[in-house]
């Protein structure tokens, strides 16, 4: 079943989903405005929920599109489970 992302933040475009064991964080981030900086584009990371460390950038970033980056989480969920 694929990753149902949510709004995490009213204030910035930040949205998060976990699934088994796992949570993914998608981000906007842009040269100029409010919220991240960096170029402009998406950036998907994930980490494992039962671990108090940092988040792990999926490569292939800045992303297009929100739809490009829930791909990727998507297809790193899928990933995991197979290793695991």
């Amino acid at each position: 079943m694929p990753l149902q992302f949510h709004r995490a933040s009213e204030d910035l475009e930040i949205w998060s989903a976990s699934s088994g064991g796992y949570s993914f964080v998608i981000s906007f981030q842009s040269a100029t405005g409010r919220g991240f900086r960096g170029r402009s584009g998406y950036v998907a990371l994930w980490r494992p929920l039962d671990q108090s460390r940092g988040s792990i950038r999926i490569l292939g970033w800045p992303l297009q599109s929100f739809a490009e980056a829930e791909n990727a989480c998507n297809s790193m969920l899928n990933y995991l489970r197979d290793v695991n």
